[in-house]
């Protein structure tokens, strides 16, 4: 491919790219860019300044922290801080998360090298400097010029609306004393004068916390007394019709699920008694791992006017409920693991159904056990803990009766804290009892027939998706301790190495994988390596590696050389019964001489890690094994000097989805430079434990991933310095830390 060929743009750059053109202030530009960019700009701690009478001033701010806010609200922009350096050079400031941890905002060492947490960018338009912004990003490694172009490109975007909302603001009042920096408050100005005269009400809610806020126009769109500028919304229930309530928990579940924008009409009963029909038009705002987390649009109000029915109230409503249902379904339908399916309750169905919480317990060993804290996390966590306290025995009650129970109005509460209003409903499916499931909410409610029979029936529903869902993470454990089985549980102590080893499995779908290594103890004091990659991620990938670990241990215990001992393992693979192949790196290695020998099948070159950073070494490869079983694979040779480290992985440490292989590798050797580069450099894995943090520094990234791909395999051989080779050899087998 012509690598001077310009990169064509894709649908969610553009669409971000839309997101900040239509951005009214600093607040909803910085909000834009962290909605709608890349997965890999995280947002937490990300900030915009703008340049305000020769200062740069912070304007808006995502999960900054509040000691930021105090000593970086205002910065001389003449001074070495990220946000003026960068505005000065014109150029992206780049900042480590070892810098941002503790040499903040110290700029001087490292900038542009690896391991990258911040990205700061200058604001330009037309020479004339607007301000900085400042981003927190993923990644672990160096940052491939293409992002740094990406988020330049959204930088002068976002630099361009600026000047034209601060011209805007001028214009419109160009005897104001309020600096050409400030923008409208998104915070106490909701709604553009457009907007506004419109007649549209503002809300947004937090799909975390389920706390919802209207402005006063949207009070005055349902016919209620507005409390103030801005104040918590009533309950869905409370200002709902009956008759509509299930037509909008459908509407809403539906677009809880897949996010995005979407529009729902329904009756609100005004304090006279007149039914008001009331239009919303709102978005799903997603995070980073696509899980619903806030929703905000307008509403507006308007006289009803009854049309064509086709059939009773009671006829409609029960449709509503049994749409409400199939969209549930739909949603828990998805989800593949416990953890997935308690996340479709907790981040659709409990929105959806106007709940303020949920609680769900499972039958383990026969009693109930809490796992909805686990998902929820965070600040909720205590809440949810306390509520499976207060609950838990009438959880216990209602399943051992397998008979729903719902709170009625006016029920004495047990202690100031208890809900308002609650449901407890037994999971049972196919017979066997599966959990109970506690669910809350704000205000005093009634639960009607039709109310009962269809939590009953969402208890149904969520049982079946639950007892799926642990037999398939039954099974995909066992999958998973096969495959553990399968590879060493220590790596051996051998004269003058040490070493370290990592292998984690893949978390997505039913996928396990055919990764292994070794470490052999050849005869005549060599040492071997052995790295390896089964094509596929099911039990036959497993299965057939487990042959050719033990098969490619008998070739190379036996003397032969890593060329022939690939040629062997080749010729073994085709005869076996399989389609499959696989890749390999065989690496024979003294100790005493540091004289090396290797030989690849399609699989990644190693890395060799020295004071001077890490480079791949060059070793010739040959083709999978398994494809051509009479080819002749090269036998490359190389040193590894005292104190110097090989590394060899298999590809899921460092792929990433919608990113060149060549640029995830590239940001890996980078990161690798930059932590030889710091105090001790190498010299610090003749440390006891140091080869050990090495290995998890390079796998946080894939550890911190939502969704694990494939499965993941690293080995690391370490020559010891002459003085540590007596310690090592007195050193007994170690544990593989997975």
């Amino acid at each position: 491919m012509d690598q001077s060929s310009p990169r064509r743009a894709s649908r969610s750059e553009l669409r971000c790219v839309r997101a900040l053109l239509r951005a009214s202030s600093a607040a909803e530009l910085l909000a834009a860019l962290l909605a709608e960019g890349p997965a890999w700009i995280t947002g937490e701690g990300s900030a915009l300044y703008l340049l305000d009478g020769g200062t740069l001033r912070l304007t808006a701010s995502h999960e900054l922290p509040a000691w930021a806010h105090r000593k970086y609200a205002v910065v001389d922009p003449a001074s070495e801080l990220p946000a003026a350096l960068a505005l000065r050079r014109r150029e992206p400031v780049l900042l480590s998360p070892q810098q941002t941890s503790t040499d903040y905002p110290n700029t001087a060492a490292g900038l542009g090298t690896g391991l990258v947490a911040l990205a700061v960018l200058p604001l330009v338009v037309d020479g004339d400097p607007v301000g900085s912004l400042a981003l927190a990003l993923a990644h672990r490694g160096a940052v491939p010029r293409r992002d740094v172009e990406l988020l330049e490109t959204f930088a002068d975007v976002a630099a361009h609306r600026l000047s034209h909302l601060l011209d805007h603001v001028h214009a419109a009042d160009p005897a104001s004393d309020r600096p050409r920096s400030e923008l409208p408050s998104a915070d106490g100005e909701l709604l553009s004068l457009a907007v506004r005269s419109a007649g549209a009400g503002a809300f947004e809610r937090d799909l975390v916390t389920g706390e919802t806020l209207w402005d006063a126009q949207a009070y005055r769109a349902v016919g209620l007394r507005p409390p103030g500028a801005t104040g918590r919304a009533p309950d869905l229930a409370d200002v709902v019709h009956p008759e509509d309530l299930p037509d909008v928990q459908a509407a809403l579940a539906e677009a809880l699920a897949t996010g995005g924008p979407y529009r729902i009409s329904y009756r609100v009963v005004r304090p006279d008694g007149a039914p008001w029909q009331v239009d919303e038009a709102g978005e799903v705002m997603l995070d980073v791992h696509q899980r619903p987390v806030r929703t905000a649009g307008l509403l507006t109000g308007r006289e009803w006017r009854p049309g064509p029915t086709g059939g009773s109230a009671a006829a409609a409503a029960a449709g509503a409920r049994s749409t409400l249902l199939l969209a549930l379904t739909r949603s828990l339908s998805r989800a593949v693991t416990v953890r997935e399916v308690t996340t479709a309750l907790t981040d659709v169905a409990r929105p959806a159904l106007g709940a303020a919480g949920v609680v769900l317990d499972l039958v383990d060993e026969g009693r109930l056990t809490p796992v909805s804290p686990a998902v929820f996390g965070g600040p909720h966590r205590a809440e949810l803990n306390r509520l499976h306290d207060l609950a838990g025995g009438v959880m216990e009650h209602v399943l051992a009766r397998a008979t729903p129970l719902f709170s009625e109005p006016g029920q004495e509460r047990r202690g100031a804290d208890a809900p308002a209003a609650w449901t407890v409903l037994p999971l049972v499916a196919s017979g066997r009892q599966v959990g109970s499931c506690l669910i809350t909410f704000a205000t005093e409610r009634s639960f009607s027939r039709e109310d009962r029979t269809m939590f009953s029936a969402f208890a149904g529903i969520l049982a079946q998706s639950l007892e799926r869902a642990r037999l398939y993470d039954v099974h995909h454990e066992r999958a998973s301790e096969l495959q553990r089985a399968m590879l060493p549980r220590s790596l051996p102590s051998l004269p003058g190495i040490s070493s370290a080893a990592r292998y984690l499995p893949s978390t997505e779908g039913m996928q396990i994988g055919g990764d292994w290594y070794d470490l052999l103890r050849l005869p005549d004091g060599l040492v071997g390596l052995v790295i390896g990659d089964v094509q596929g991620h099911n039990a036959e990938a497993t299965a057939v590696m487990g042959q050719l670990r033990s098969g490619l241990w008998a070739y190379a215990t036996d003397g032969h050389d890593p060329a022939t001992t690939l040629e062997r393992t080749s010729r073994l693979l085709a005869g076996m019964e399989t389609e499959l192949f696989a890749t390999c790196l065989y690496v024979v290695l003294d100790p005493a001489t540091g004289a090396l020998r290797a030989a690849r099948a399609g699989h990644p070159p190693p890395v060799r890690i020295s004071a001077a950073g890490a480079v791949e070494l060059e070793v010739p490869g040959g083709p999978p094994l398994g494809v051509l079983p009479e080819v002749r694979y090269p036998l490359a040779g190389a040193r590894l000097e005292p104190g110097e480290t090989l590394l060899a992985y298999t590809d899921g440490l460092v792929e990433v989805r919608d990113e060149d292989y060549d640029d995830s590798v590239q940001r890996m050797l980078g990161g690798l430079e930059l932590w030889t580069a710091e105090a001790g450099g190498a010299g610090r894995l003749e440390q006891p434990e140091a080869l050990e943090r090495l290995a998890d520094l390079l796998t946080l990234n894939v550890t911190e991933r939502e969704v694990r791909q494939d499965d993941v395999a690293l080995l690391l051989l370490h020559r010891v310095l002459t003085g540590a080779v007596g310690r090592e050899r007195s050193d007994s087998a170690r544990p593989v830390r997975n």
